[in-house]
């Protein structure tokens, strides 16, 4: 959570080195900042912002926060836009999560992206890259997002990170304009693609599909070990990742054409292709790139038909190596009949490329699916892809955090309204008759208002939460000091004396929420739980003093009639085992929150009695005396 110079001295030494081996011109590298980067920098260029000081970037003067570069091959222009949304006033982490793109920064970027649009008889590939996945991007203050900026430019691919493989391997996402009425649709895409592809595209003069990019989270290097190759092959962009965990890679085929229709299949080729605005000439080869420590004696693409629900081969073709490539990587390509292919499904054909190289050994890519006709293949996520790439956080934060609170104010002022306005009592003995969920719901909930202490108590905490600040830390590498709200920070500039507010919004949420879900609301129910445990124990006990008085009647009279009694057990109320288990979950609750406090200590420096004393000791101090209050009690309860 914080910045360690040492790791950034040794990140400069390693990238001098692979500039020096690879023989390229450094101005070709290009870094980008992330919220790693950015923990605990209060001011960009200060004493503690080491990107600024050992970044690629930074040794080039690239200052700025949008950079972009043309390349040119024949008529086609290829445009590379970087872009860095870190907070202006970065945090120390967690609390530093999202990116926070500005109105400036918004404008930048739809400058740099429009550039070339004025040379409307020349076509443009636009990429852009940064470091936030847009479900971890937060709107600037007047409203706008990167994915609006993408959207008007569609944009062949946005390349980001942040997420790591550790969360899955399809963390691709394909954006379409979506009914802005909808509020579903600004906060949830449940799938990989937004929408299937328009099977009859509108030829007529002028008419084109809708908006749309691709989002193409990238595996981190660093713990996966994994890397990407992008290319753009007259027009049609693609990837390939390679996972270096299992081992170093002597061969790479990565073909360009045709496309994965999984994650890199567009309506606008889909359109193209059906209104016959494409280029024949890219459609009638398949190419690959091939990259080889050892020279290559062959290559052969491999096309097979899935129709009957296996593999068989329909087409196997010789690719030839096209001279003048740099030793790098070698271009090949095979002729086909690319219309013998055509087929309203989008995975009938698969494509598989092999090399053999001088010492025989063979290398295949892996099958993937393909569309000549630009049509995309469903892929559905996985519950934690669709967790960390179909939800849009930053707009969820505030419908979640009023969504929790409201339930556990419900919980607590709705049965002590009953109680008190309505005089409506309810026990286990009308729960017990009724037998209904609802009752036994409102038995459970307002046992808890008859230990007045213990219920102000936690609606006072509920107060403190939404009213004061919940912890005051150490969020700058150099000393700044800060509180915190469920709104953000509020900071002072050490520079201007001013106070910044709202810093972190909505970062803050993976404290806020977490405190609210995990511990806050098992809190409250658990304490509920104990008074309801109290209230059931003590008509146990009432129960068996009646019977136990009933059972002593009718002994005296059978000893009057001389007639034996009959000899009745009397139910072991002292073994409350429902209790222990709750003081076990109460134990549970607490060991959670210690967690928590110990997480914020280690990342804002701070003591628990003098910076977080209400965060950190009301829920022990709650649990504790509702423990307390629900003890055994000699009084039966009638």
């Amino acid at each position: 959570m914080k910045l360690n110079e040492e790791e950034w001295v040794e990140y400069r030494d390693v990238m001098e080195d692979v500039v020096r081996r690879s023989g390229l011109d450094k101005s070709r590298f290009y870094d980008l900042r992330g919220n790693h980067d950015n923990f605990g920098v209060n001011v960009e260029g200060g004493s503690v912002d080491f990107f600024s000081k050992y970044s690629i970037n930074a040794q080039l003067g690239r200052t700025g926060n949008i950079n972009s570069v043309t390349l040119q091959a024949g008529e086609r222009k290829h445009l590379f836009v970087g872009l860095d949304s870190t907070m202006s006033v970065g945090t120390r982490g967690p609390t530093n999560l999202f990116g926070h793109p500005t109105d400036q920064l918004l404008a930048e970027l739809d400058s740099e992206l429009s550039q070339w649009d004025s040379l409307t008889t020349r076509p443009v590939t636009k990429i852009s890259f940064g470091h936030f996945p847009l479900s971890f991007s937060a709107a600037s203050s007047s409203g706008k997002s990167l994915r609006d900026i993408f959207l008007k430019h569609s944009l062949s691919a946005y390349l980001c990170g942040h997420l790591h493989t550790k969360f899955g391997k399809n963390l691709k996402r394909h954006h379409q304009p979506g009914d802005d009425l909808s509020f579903l649709h600004n906060l949830f895409q449940p799938n990989i693609h937004q929408m299937p592809t328009l099977r009859d595209p509108n030829c007529s003069s002028g008419a084109f599909p809708s908006k749309e990019f691709w989002e193409w989270e990238m595996g981190d290097w660093r713990e996966s070990r994994v890397m990407r190759i992008l290319a753009i092959d007259s027009g049609h962009v693609s990837y390939l990742d390679l996972h270096f965990k299992t081992g170093a890679k002597k061969t790479i085929i990565m073909p360009t054409f045709p496309l994965d229709s999984r994650f890199m299949s567009t309506s606008l080729s889909h359109h193209r292709y059906e209104c016959q605005y494409m280029v024949p000439s890219s459609y009638e080869t398949v190419r690959a790139l091939v990259f080889s420590v050892s020279p290559i004696m062959s290559v052969v693409a491999r096309v097979y038909d899935s129709r009957d629900g296996d593999l068989h081969i329909v087409m196997e073709a010789d690719m030839t190596k096209h001279e003048g490539n740099t030793p790098r990587g070698n271009f090949y390509s095979a002729p086909w009949n690319y219309r013998a292919f055509e087929d309203p499904s989008p995975n009938r054909y698969w494509l598989q490329i092999e090399a053999v190289d001088m010492a025989g050994k063979s290398s295949s890519t892996e099958l993937r699916p393909f569309s000549i006709n630009g049509l995309n293949a469903q892929v559905s996520w996985t519950w934690k892809e669709f967790f960390v790439m179909g939800c849009q956080w930053a707009s969820l934060y505030v419908p979640l955090l009023w969504s929790v609170l409201c339930f556990m104010f419900s919980i607590l002022l709705i049965p002590k309204a009953l109680q008190t306005f309505l005089k409506k009592q309810c026990s286990y003995m009308r729960f017990a008759t009724g037998k209904g969920i609802v009752g036994g719901m409102a038995w459970f909930l307002q046992e808890l208002c008859n230990f007045p202490g213990l219920w102000f108590g936690i609606l006072g905490y509920l107060f403190f939460l939404l009213c004061f600040p919940w912890l005051s830390g150490r969020i700058f590498n150099n000393g700044g000091m800060g509180y915190m709200t469920y709104k953000g920070w509020v900071v002072k500039d050490i520079h201007s004396g001013e106070n910044h507010e709202l810093v972190g919004f909505p970062d803050v949420m993976v404290i806020v929420l977490p405190h609210l879900v995990t511990v806050v609301l098992p809190m409250i129910l658990v304490c509920a739980a104990l008074a309801a445990e109290r209230g059931l124990h003590q008509h146990i006990c009432s129960t068996a003093v009646k019977k136990e008085d009933d059972y002593g009647q009718e002994k005296k009279r059978s000893l009057k009639h001389d007639t034996p009694g009959i000899k009745r057990p009397v139910p072991a109320i002292r073994d409350r085992w429902l209790r222990k288990l709750l003081v076990v979950v109460c134990i549970a609750v607490c060991c959670k929150h210690f967690m928590n406090c110990r997480a914020l200590i280690k990342a804002y420096e701070m003591n628990p009695f003098i910076h977080f004393p209400g965060y950190s000791l009301s829920v022990p101090v709650l649990v504790a005396y509702a423990v307390y209050k629900t003890r055994s009690n000699n009084q039966p309860r009638h």
